[in-house]
């Protein structure tokens, strides 16, 4: 089993910025057959949806059009951590975001193809 710990959510004003982390932990078997990390969000009354991944060894990267030129995903492999940078914030970015992992090698973009899940963090911008 993995286990993933988001951290960094907050209240900010409209064109601030927030980072989010997500540390992941488990059995070393288990932490090393994770390909992929990423980041989802769900706004209430919405269904929850993509935001960005990546990929843990090749780094490439992925992302929503929503949040394209804001949100930039990286990752330490060294910490088993992946970030989450968030700039120019709009209101519409408020949700609850979720870090996920995924042991097959691909991004994807279905909620339903991830295969852990942290608890979420609450990111809301104020206009």
């Amino acid at each position: 089993q993995v286990q993933l710990v988001e951290s960094g959510g907050g209240l900010v004003q409209a064109g601030g910025s927030l980072r989010l982390s997500c540390a992941a932990s488990g059995r070393t078997f288990s932490i090393n057959s994770i390909n992929v990390m990423g980041w989802f969000r769900q706004a209430p009354g919405k269904e929850r949806e993509f935001v960005a991944g990546i990929n843990w060894g090749r780094g490439s990267t992925y992302y929503a059009d929503s949040v394209k030129g804001r949100f930039t995903i990286s990752r330490d492999n060294a910490k088993n951590t992946v970030y989450l940078q968030m700039n120019s914030l709009k209101p519409e970015d408020t949700a609850v975001y979720y870090c996920t992992a995924r042991k097959a090698p691909a991004i994807a973009t279905p909620w339903g193809q991830y295969d852990y899940w942290g608890q979420g963090t609450q990111v809301t911008v104020s206009s």
